[in-house]
């Protein structure tokens, strides 16, 4: 097994402690190499996907994240399952101020598909 592989294959969200949890500010962190396999077809699914938030106590570390999100390239999942599990897990694990994630998929079949979900 190659490293990379290795390296998805035990990703976890790393977490930090703001620097400046007195102030709101916003991290705005895009991701426009995404991919997940469709559960219907097998096919591929391109995205980019966009996480906003405003941070309370705690921060994500920008490689894990990035590895996180490799982790579904061998995943059959629809658009909206996959957005809304991304939310729900730095929803979880981050205790954020304010987040949105924009699943921002690719045109496949003539058909373009953003999903937001926000709190």
């Amino acid at each position: 097994m190659k490293y990379g592989t290795k390296a998805i294959k035990r990703a976890k969200l790393e977490l930090w402690p703001n620097p400046n949890p007195d102030r709101d500010y916003v991290i705005d962190i895009s991701y426009p190499e995404f991919t997940c396999l469709c559960p219907r077809s097998g096919y591929p699914d391109f995205a980019e996907i966009r996480v906003t938030y405003t941070p309370d106590q705690k921060v994500v570390e920008l490689k894990s994240l990035k590895l996180y999100l490799n982790s579904f390239r061998d995943e059959s999942i629809s658009h909206e399952a996959v957005t809304n599990l991304i939310f729900d897990v730095l929803k979880k694990q981050l205790k954020p101020r304010r987040l949105e994630v924009t699943g921002d998929f690719n045109v496949r079949g003539n058909v373009k598909t953003v999903i937001r979900v926000a709190m």
